[in-house]
């Protein structure tokens, strides 16, 4: 007999990945992707292409990353700490971002596509360092949930 719920799992992970694009988070990783994408492209096309690395490296961790909050797996895998290793993440790629972006503003002369990617690295660099700072709140909000008294001598 024929399977009826064959592309009932394909179906599933598209409606999982449209109700996560629509959440804060899952918005800021997408627009992560993209715009790594950009610069990759940029970067690709730029007499200098060793500065793609920091955006393939950056776009392959927002993907994980976006894969792994997507399906949840984030509640199923709790030997990681996956809110602090996004922290991280997130953190490190924008610095990481922001200082390439402006060696390759500040010394791109001549080179159209390096300054193009530049600027959208800094427009990145910003984005990471927003999510760096949600991530931080949320961090800061769950402390505060869960801050126990330590006197238990009362």
């Amino acid at each position: 007999m024929a399977d009826t719920n064959a592309g009932g799992s394909g179906a599933n992970c598209l409606e999982k990945l449209k109700s996560y694009v629509t959440t804060q988070k899952g918005f800021i990783l997408a627009a992560e992707i993209l715009l790594s994408f950009i610069i990759i492209i940029c970067y690709a096309a730029s007499l200098y292409g060793g500065y793609s690395a920091v955006a393939i490296c950056e776009m392959v961790f927002a993907m994980v990353f976006f894969a792994i909050f997507m399906m949840d797996l984030d509640k199923q895998i709790q030997v990681i700490n996956w809110v602090w290793s996004d922290l991280f993440r997130a953190g490190i790629g924008a610095l990481l971002y922001i200082i390439t972006s402006l060696i390759c503003v500040i010394g791109g002369s001549g080179d159209g596509a390096r300054i193009a990617g530049g600027v959208f690295g800094l427009i990145a660099g910003l984005l990471f360092a927003y999510d760096t700072y949600t991530i931080f709140l949320q961090i800061k909000s769950t402390r505060q949930h869960t801050a126990a008294s330590t006197d238990d001598r009362v």
